[in-house]
């Protein structure tokens, strides 16, 4: 025992005691705050790989964007990257960020199935699905169940079988080789059941969005409960946007 409290005398803590309250480290790019600063949007808009700048007024389209801070690099009078993690959102619309507006992303209590509050308040068992992911979203979502963040504490757990879960969670752009895994999936997660999209890839398709290969036939099929963009997803982002779907907030 006294090995065990030198160690944590010496180390600290080794998990976020509170996920929806901490500053990120390091280089992360969270939501984007863009200036009303005039410049060539012409040049500005050639910038993004993936067209996730528009005009007319200037905004960037979350579940376009690779978070690659090109356009903030080039332009850091015009855009520039908050640490704010909190950019989940049940709407599409919502993840679009407009000149001018110091916008928070927040989740429309109106679009949440009253199911959800009711079923999965207390516990959330969810099935991740790779369809045609790079393995980087796969590996923040398999962070958030780590000491560090431990998502299991809110019982938010990822399972092995889509029986055994209450909804699906998409990474990935949706290769056309696995299109039917994943409506075989969710066909056999029970209801009601729940669609999250984690990453800007399942999102939008990402860099893959004009690809051949791909069939993002299924999300045109079912509503979506939840969008989580990043590219790779932050297991912050994911949990507190998770979290703010069940109504488990501590």
């Amino acid at each position: 025992m006294f090995s065990n409290v030198k160690i944590l005398y010496h180390q600290g803590k080794q998990f976020i005691p509170d996920v929806t309250k901490v500053e990120v480290p390091g280089i992360f790019r969270g939501r984007p705050i863009i200036s009303l600063e005039k410049v060539d949007e012409v040049k500005l808009i050639e910038l993004c790989p993936t067209s996730a700048i528009d005009k007319s007024p200037v905004n960037i389209d979350l579940g376009k964007c690779t978070f690659c801070g090109e356009c903030a690099r080039v332009f850091p009078n015009k855009i520039s990257f908050t640490k704010d993690y909190k950019i989940s959102a049940n709407k599409r619309e919502k993840l679009i960020i407009n000149e001018g507006e110091d916008q928070k992303i927040e989740l429309n209590p109106e679009l949440i199935r009253s199911e959800i509050y009711k079923m999965f308040g207390g516990s959330l068992k969810l099935r991740q699905i790779s369809a045609g992911g790079d393995n980087s979203c796969e590996a923040e979502l398999n962070a958030a169940g780590n000491v560090n963040f431990d998502m299991g504490r809110f019982g938010i757990e990822f399972v092995a079988s889509p029986r055994h879960a209450d909804g699906i969670v998409i990474t990935g752009p949706i290769s056309e080789n696995m299109a039917e895994p994943v409506q075989i999936c969710y066909d056999a997660t029970p209801f009601p059941k729940i669609i999250i999209l984690a990453g800007t890839d399942a999102i939008s398709g990402g860099i893959f969005s004009e690809s051949p290969v791909l069939n993002r036939g299924f999300l045109e099929k079912y509503p979506i409960d939840l969008y989580v963009p990043g590219n790779p997803v932050h297991p912050l982002t994911f949990i507190n946007g998770v979290l703010s779907l069940i109504s488990k907030r501590k």
